[in-house]
């Protein structure tokens, strides 16, 4: 994939990982992890929405810029794993909140999911 597409693809993400985040704690399925973002939530959903897609942008932006550099190129692969993972943790959230999945295999999921984090790190 060219980079400038990785970088969109990377942005758009970041994007639906925001409007997906709402959504979820909108309707009491989800609550935000990340400390700082919690806070713009705080505020609303507008300030948490604003910053989350600046931050994505101004990353996705720096990494098409710096390109030609490995790190770059490893650095934006790396994010699309990440946030591939994230749209699948998404996509869980769903299922459990509209109950299409129980409660206990969301635990059994979430046991595997520390034993290969465990294995790996």
């Amino acid at each position: 994939m060219q980079l400038s597409r990785q970088a969109i693809f990377l942005f758009t993400l970041n994007f639906f990982d925001g409007i997906l985040t709402i959504y979820w704690i909108y309707n009491d399925f989800a609550t935000e992890g990340n400390e700082l973002m919690a806070g713009l939530l705080e505020l609303g959903y507008l300030p948490f929405i604003v910053v989350k897609t600046a931050v994505g942008a101004i990353t996705a932006l720096t990494l098409w810029r710096w390109g030609n550099l490995r790190l770059a190129k490893y650095g934006l692969n790396l994010l699309l794993g990440i946030y591939i993972g994230l749209m699948g943790v998404h996509c869980l959230t769903g299922l459990s909140g509209f109950g299409f999945i129980s409660e206990a295999s969301i635990s059994r999921f979430t046991y595997w999911a520390d034993v290969v984090i465990a294995f790996v790190a």
